[in-house]
C-alpha cells in the first residue's frame, strides 16, 4: 500500500442519463464530471449502464415464447445507443478524463465488436484519457439476461493507482461470495459498485461489504423520473403502470469499518464529494484482514479463470 497521496477526493455521480440518446448523455458526462472536477474530484463515478440507460419498466416486447416487433425496434434503438469497446465514443469519454484530470469510472452498454452482443460494463479511464480497460458484468439479473450477455473471467481487474487500488463489481454481482474474493484478492481499497438498487435493504450490503473488505464502498445509483423516458419508445405504454420515480437514488460512501461518510441520498440527481484518507484502511485491517491475517487458506481456497472464453479455437 503505497500511494503518491493518501489523501483523495472522490465523486459519485447519482443522475440520469438524456435516455436512449447517446451523444446528449455523452454530453451530460461533460458536465457533470467537469462539475465534479472543480469541486477537487480526482475519481469520478457514474451508474450502472449510464450509457444510454438502465431500461427499467422496459420488456422489449418480450414474453415466454415470444418477442414482438415493436418491442425489436425498442431493442434496436437501445443498441444503436450503446458502444463499441473501444470507439470515437470511448475517445470522447478519455477526453473527459483528460480535460478533468480525473479518474472517470463509469457504466455503459457495449456492444461487442463482432457478434453485437450487449453487454453490461464498466470502463475505466486515467487522468491523461487512456482507457485503462474494462469489467464485464457477470451476471446479468433476471429479466436483464433477456438484454445482456454474461461477462468472463478475463474482466476483473483491479488497477494499482496514484490514488488507490480501485476496481468495481457491478450491482448484484455483489452478492456473490467468490465474486467479492476475487477482488479483496487483488489488494482492492477503493471498490466501486455502480448499481440500479435503490432499496433500502441495498445500505445494508453496501456497509457490509465495506466492512468486510475492509475497503471504501462507492455505491452509485441513477435518480429517473418516468418523464424522463423519451415518449415515441415504439412500447411506451408499458411504462404507464410505473411508479412517477422509477429510481430514486441511494447512492453513498462508506469507510472501511462500515459507517456512512457520505449519504445516502435520495429523491434527486446530485454529486457526493468525499474526502478520503487511505490510511483509514490499514487502521481497519489492524483486527480484520479477509485475504490477509482472517484468512484460513489451509482451509479455504478460490480458483479463479481468467481466460477470455470463445467458442472457436484456431489451429
Amino acid at each position: 500500500m503505497d500511494h503518491i497521496n493518501d489523501q483523495v477526493r472522490v465523486a459519485v455521480v447519482q443522475a440520469s442519463p438524456v435516455i436512449m440518446d447517446l451523444y446528449k448523455t455523452l454530453e451530460k458526462v461533460r458536465l457533470l464530471t467537469t462539475d465534479a472536477a472543480k469541486r477537487g474530484a480526482k475519481l469520478v463515478l457514474f451508474p450502472e449502464a449510464y450509457i444510454p440507460a438502465y431500461p427499467r419498466g422496459m420488456t422489449f416486447g418480450t414474453v415466454v415464447g415470444s418477442r414482438s416487433s415493436k418491442g425489436r425496434e425498442d431493442w434496436c434503438r437501445y443498441w444503436e445507443n450503446s458502444i463499441f469497446v473501444p470507439s470515437k465514443e470511448t475517445e470522447v469519454l478519455g477526453s473527459i478524463a483528460k480535460d478533468n484530470s480525473v479518474y472517470l469510472v463509469i457504466g455503459v452498454i457495449e456492444k461487442e465488436q463482432l457478434s453485437g452482443t450487449l453487454y453490461c460494463t464498466v470502463l475505466y479511464f486515467s487522468p491523461d484519457g487512456t482507457l485503462l480497460g474494462k469489467h464485464r458484468k457477470l451476471k446479468p439479473t433476471a429479466s436483464e439476461r433477456i438484454i445482456w450477455g454474461e461477462g468472463d473471467g478475463s474482466t476483473l481487474p483491479v488497477f494499482d493507482t496514484s490514488i488507490g487500488k480501485i476496481g468495481a463489481l457491478i450491482c448484484w454481482e455483489n452478492y456473490m461470495p467468490l465474486a467479492r474474493m476475487a477482488m479483496y484478492s487483488k489488494g482492492v481499497e477503493l471498490y466501486l459498485m455502480p448499481t440500479a438498487d435503490a432499496r433500502e435493504v441495498w445500505q445494508s450490503t453496501i456497509r457490509h461489504i465495506a466492512l468486510e473488505g475492509r475497503c471504501f464502498v462507492l455505491s452509485c445509483n441513477q435518480f429517473v423520473t418516468k418523464n424522463m423516458y423519451p415518449t415515441d419508445l415504439a412500447c411506451y405504454d408499458e411504462l404507464e403502470s410505473e411508479p412517477e420515480i422509477m429510481s430514486n437514488g441511494g447512492s453513498a460512501i462508506i469507510s472501511p469499518l462500515g459507517e456512512y461518510i457520505v449519504g445516502p441520498v435520495y429523491g434527486k440527481e446530485d454529486i457526493l464529494i468525499a474526502d478520503l484518507d487511505l490510511r483509514d484502511i490499514v487502521k481497519s485491517r489492524f483486527d480484520f484482514d479477509v485475504n490477509g491475517h482472517y484468512s484460513r487458506p489451509d482451509v479455504f481456497q478460490l480458483a479463479i479463470n481468467e481466460a477470455r472464453k470463445t467458442n472457436v479455437k484456431w489451429d
